[in-house]
């Protein structure tokens, strides 16, 4: 069943917003990290340094600090840090959980490797795992703070699983888990979740495994926090209309990839949640116009009416140049409030949006 998407929306709208319409602007979570941080953490590795752990919590500070204001530059409704303290989205969240353990790198394509954690004993739950994270950001920041999440789902499955007996029971339990770190978050002030699995619409038999665990992380989680689901590119009829049963507020698509020949997938039935639109490419390292993103926005405004489009990259922009990421994000904020004005106008029909496209 979805959440109630209208009673954490409006939340997120700015005071000085221009336009009587108002679509949410977003990204997805990853951004690039400057050079001289990934060179901070070699620093802290080599035993002929001086720099130590207290350096590199001051340099991961001064880059959270400098991409969540490049996000509010860019004109952002809602920001992220970037993940600038995180590195594996698996890996990440594995050494912050009692249960798994690090046995080395595994190959899993090409040249590149994964430090896959094993599940070794029972997973439970001690320290808060992004709470500081939260904090800091949202004390630097002057817009709404976002927090991503890796959801249960993916870190059971991307993990060796040598404790329980069947993965299904092990994602489960990771929910509960998630569910507490949610609890703790929103303690701490946050409004604005969103669970990563990005391989759902690739294992589509799996949809009731993510849809209990869903419900097990939404448990007693009030209605003014925003729960978003965030996957990766796959084939969307094979989880669809199943989502429209998942307890969120928001699904978050990756379409741009796809020229968004998959967006008839959600024209019957009606999308319940609200529809997070990937707008630019996070695979391509090639700044789209403006023109091209409101296009692309046009397109969600084929399923859903905008009161329920949210606006985002595909994905995390982590592996493109940092120039390139800015420029997507910032030409991404100047077609939103530019399709807003049109909606506000009349010049988009709205029962026909790609008219005169």
């Amino acid at each position: 069943m979805v959440r109630n998407p209208e009673a954490n929306r409006d939340q997120f709208r700015p005071e000085d917003h221009p336009n009587d319409t108002f679509l949410l602007s977003t990204v997805v979570g990853s951004y690039p990290k400057p050079k001289w941080l990934n060179r901070a953490d070699e620093l802290v590795d080599d035993p002929d340094s001086k720099f130590d752990e207290s350096d590199l919590e001051e340099a991961h500070d001064d880059a959270c600090r400098l991409i969540t204001h490049e996000h509010e530059r860019a004109g952002l409704d809602t920001v992220v840090d970037g993940e600038m303290r995180r590195n594996e989205m698996v890996e990440f969240f594995a050494d912050r959980i009692d249960g798994y353990e690090f046995n080395g790198p595994v190959k899993v394509w090409g040249h590149n490797y994964f430090d896959k954690p094993s599940v070794v004993e029972e997973v439970e739950y001690d320290e808060p795992w992004l709470v500081d994270e939260f904090e800091f950001t949202a004390g630097v920041a002057e817009r709404p703070v976002k927090v991503p999440i890796t959801g249960p789902y993916t870190l059971g499955f991307w993990a060796f699983n040598e404790a329980y007996p069947s993965t299904e029971e092990l994602v489960y339990d990771l929910a509960d888990l998630v569910n507490e770190e949610v609890e703790k978050l929103v303690e701490a002030g946050a409004r604005y979740i969103q669970i990563d699995e990005p391989a759902l619409a690739t294992t589509p038999e799996d949809h009731a495994i993510v849809g209990e665990a869903l419900e097990r992380i939404a448990a007693g989680i009030p209605e003014e926090v925003r729960i978003g689901l965030h996957v990766c590119y796959g084939d969307y009829s094979r989880v669809y209309p199943e989502i429209n049963d998942y307890p969120i507020d928001e699904f978050d698509l990756e379409l741009s990839n796809g020229d968004y020949e998959q967006i008839p997938v959600f024209e019957e039935p009606e999308l319940e949640p609200d529809l997070a639109l990937g707008v630019v490419d996070a695979h391509t390292a090639e700044i789209e116009s403006v023109a091209e993103i409101k296009a692309n926005i046009r397109q969600g405004l084929r399923v859903v009416p905008p009161e329920k489009l949210t606006i985002s990259p595909d994905c995390g922009l982590k592996l493109l140049p940092r120039d390139i990421a800015y420029g997507k994000t910032e030409n991404m904020v100047t077609a939103v409030r530019e399709i807003e004005a049109e909606i506000d106008s009349g010049e988009i029909d709205l029962d026909n949006p790609l008219a005169d496209d």
